[in-house]
């Protein structure tokens, strides 16, 4: 097992991460896109768990002792979470078929602010000088549904090594492989509970509620 030791993160902290503000239960969501099943099996375990590490990394940068106010913090996490993450996978799997009747404009809108979203949250959850300790399976296992790998991690402290178990679905692309959801004890799927919370938001039709309950958010993250 791979053990990085930052900061102290409690379980309901690692909940709210791995969830945002919708924290209802939901399957796992299926894959739009998969890789060969040639190219996920052959791949170096090192090249699937490498953006989770990178993650890691990051969030240890911005708990550090003096590592500045919330927007010093977003700079330093926002290109990490741009190289480790799919956000367009993981926005129009968040949005649903709503997605691709958007126009261009609101698309990238609303790409925009979701990435402001998925950073302002991390930011928030993990505020400087903690000490957690996150864990990190080198062996990553194959998903349950197409060919994504899923690599398994624990984000807990001293006085609970084990802490929750929160799980990378990793995706192969152009870019390498990156994160396309995140589940809570192995089942619990962030981009589900999303698509949940944001279908309420969308029911009228308008993507511009979407995109102001999105900056709603991300104001409340930086005043945390």
């Amino acid at each position: 097992m791979i053990v990085i030791r930052r900061m102290t993160l409690p379980r309901s902290l690692a909940f709210s991460l791995a969830l945002g503000t919708a924290l209802a239960a939901a399957p796992v969501a299926l894959p739009l896109l998969s890789a060969p099943p040639a190219l996920a099996q052959s791949a170096p375990a090192a090249a699937i768990t490498g953006p989770v590490s990178a993650l890691y990394a990051g969030l240890g940068q911005v708990q550090a002792r003096n590592s500045g106010s919330f927007a010093q913090r977003t700079q330093v996490l926002g290109p990490v979470v741009d190289r480790v993450y799919d956000l367009e996978t993981v926005l129009r799997a968040s949005v649903g078929l709503r997605y691709a009747g958007f126009s261009d404009a609101d698309k990238q809108q609303l790409r925009d602010v979701f990435r402001q979203f998925t950073v302002a949250r991390y930011v928030s959850s993990f505020k400087p000088g903690g000490d957690a300790r996150f864990t990190i399976d080198p062996t990553p296992r194959p998903s349950p549904v197409g060919s994504d790998q899923i690599v398994t991690t624990h984000i807990g402290s001293a006085e609970d090594a084990e802490g929750t178990e929160i799980d990378y679905v990793m995706r192969s692309g152009p870019q390498g492989w990156r994160i396309v959801d995140v589940l809570l004890n192995a089942h619990i799927s962030q981009v589900a509970a999303q698509r949940s919370d944001f279908s309420a938001t969308l029911s009228s039709g308008n993507v511009q509620n979407l995109i102001a309950l999105l900056q709603k958010k991300v104001r409340a993250f930086s005043e945390d």
